[in-house]
């Protein structure tokens, strides 16, 4: 099947520069070059905040080139993205009713850091024009705009802002599954209204003898208390108070298995507690198929936060290609989501700086169009993605949207829906590792569960080894 097509929407480049001026208000802000922000709104979204740049001397601004994409494409300020449902949507009611609003304010004591309203210096709309946005780029607008109420004066008296807005196509593969993770539902690749069964999950309860997953040999020795792949053991001296054991295994449609998410570090109260602090927080381990065994992929790590607002905290770290022999790790998404509301996990590279490990590489893994015989791991099935390399972390710099999944709240039914750039999937068992890693995510919000509550008995198994 095709992937679903999707448009980002990309806010970036900015910079601000002020009129000559003797009032007093303005020269307060001139002096502070790291005052100015911008919150960006586009309807229905949850606007974003940037701050902007405050150019002083006209040897800055002459340096100031927008049609730099570099800068841009590096870390834009904001990003909004739209399915092609909302695109249908906006363009049937008039497309030109459709804008995106910046409004700028300064903040001369650094006291509001964009948490509440500065001092409003002005504000912008600009029209989007979204037809045949999903199958080609384009620039909405690239350069300087003036902003204020003196923003039509044409002596160039009133405040002036640079920006860039781009349009691009961000087409996904979109996954949904048939029921909930501890159901063992089958997983359904969508496209507009037609769906396809592509992959069928098994929850079960991993048997602590299983050495399948990987060995400690697996990954270096450590000696901090942070180990990424601890030992599978059933440690007798740990409390019967935890949860423990889980697993989610991925198979395609010929029932070989093509990922695994996998609960290596138990979820358990906090002391005096009946909740999953951050300080010790239960993992998960994402495997995907290698020659016969299974490799770790990535880890997911998640707890309750404390306070007033109650969520589900999460890290997700990716493991580089050679995780055995250098040890090397970088965490590409940790955020919040409400525990009452439920929300999106989401890994995005558009706007997080983070730093390529320096040892990454291609994976050498090729799992190519063959398909193997028996159920070992690594019999990969080829795919109806696409064929080449497995997934390499290395990949996930390149920038843009990753994925995202759909995760309920306490109590509620849920089914989660995953999106995976295309750029990410090369083969079956790609798409698979991020059905894994959503399936742990959302199990991740029961396993967090206050210990007062009971969990539904898909989530409890019947013996005295595990007692949840």
């Amino acid at each position: 099947m095709d992937p679903c097509p999707f448009v980002r929407i990309l806010v970036g480049n900015l910079a601000l520069k002020f009129p000559v001026s003797t009032k007093p208000s303005l020269s307060r802000i001139h002096r502070f070059t790291s005052s100015c922000y911008c919150k960006i709104k586009l309807k229905n979204f949850p606007h974003q905040v940037a701050a902007i740049p405050f150019i002083q001397s006209q040897q800055d601004r002459n340096g100031i080139n927008p049609d730099s994409n570099n800068s841009f494409h590096k870390s834009p300020a904001a990003c909004f993205s739209l399915s092609k449902s909302q695109i249908d949507r906006i363009i049937s009611r008039g497309g030109s009713s459709y804008k995106l609003s910046i409004e700028v304010y300064a903040d001369p004591d650094g006291s509001t850091c964009g948490l509440k309203s500065g001092k409003l210096l002005g504000k912008v709309s600009l029209p989007l024009d979204l037809r045949g946005a999903e199958s080609r780029p384009s620039v909405v607008h690239n350069g300087w705009i003036a902003i204020g109420r003196n923003r039509s004066n044409k002596n160039g008296s009133s405040a002036q802002l640079c920006l860039t807005v781009r349009t691009e196509p961000d087409p996904r593969f979109v996954f949904q599954f048939g029921g909930e993770p501890e159901c063992s539902p089958q997983v359904l690749q969508v496209q507009g209204s037609v769906k396809q069964a592509v992959f069928t999950c098994k929850f079960g309860f991993r048997n602590s003898s299983d050495r399948n997953l990987g060995s400690r040999s697996s990954l270096p020795e450590s000696n901090t208390s942070r180990n990424w792949l601890p030992s599978l053991k059933t440690d007798k001296d740990q409390s019967s108070k935890e949860r423990k054991g889980w697993s989610i295994t991925v198979h395609d449609l010929s029932g070989s298995p093509v990922a695994m998410a996998s609960m290596v570090t138990p979820f358990v109260p906090s002391p005096g507690s009946d909740r999953v602090s951050r300080s010790n927080p239960g993992a998960w381990l994402i495997l995907r198929p290698g020659y016969g065994t299974w490799k770790p992929w990535g880890r997911l790590e998640a707890w309750r936060e404390p306070g007033f607002i109650d969520a589900l905290g999460y890290r997700f770290d990716l493991f580089d290609d050679d995780i055995a022999t250098t040890g090397t790790t970088a965490a590409v998404a940790s955020s919040t989501i409400s525990t009452k509301l439920g929300g999106k996990f989401t890994m995005d590279m558009t706007t997080n700086n983070i730093s390529t490990p320096s040892t990454s590489r291609q994976s050498s893994c090729d799992f190519g169009s063959s398909s193997r015989s028996g159920s070992r791991p690594g019999s990969g099935s080829g795919s109806d993605f696409g064929f080449g390399l497995s997934l390499s972390p290395k990949s996930l710099y390149r920038g843009g949207f990753v994925m995202s999944s759909t995760v309920e709240g306490v109590g509620k039914c849920s089914k989660p829906e995953v999106e995976v750039g295309v750029q990410h999937v090369t083969c079956t068992e790609d798409a698979a590792a991020f059905v894994a890693l959503a399936a742990a995510m959302d199990l991740s919000m029961d396993a967090c569960r206050s210990f007062s509550q009971k969990l539904r008995k898909e989530l409890r198994q019947q013996t005295q080894n595990f007692v949840v």
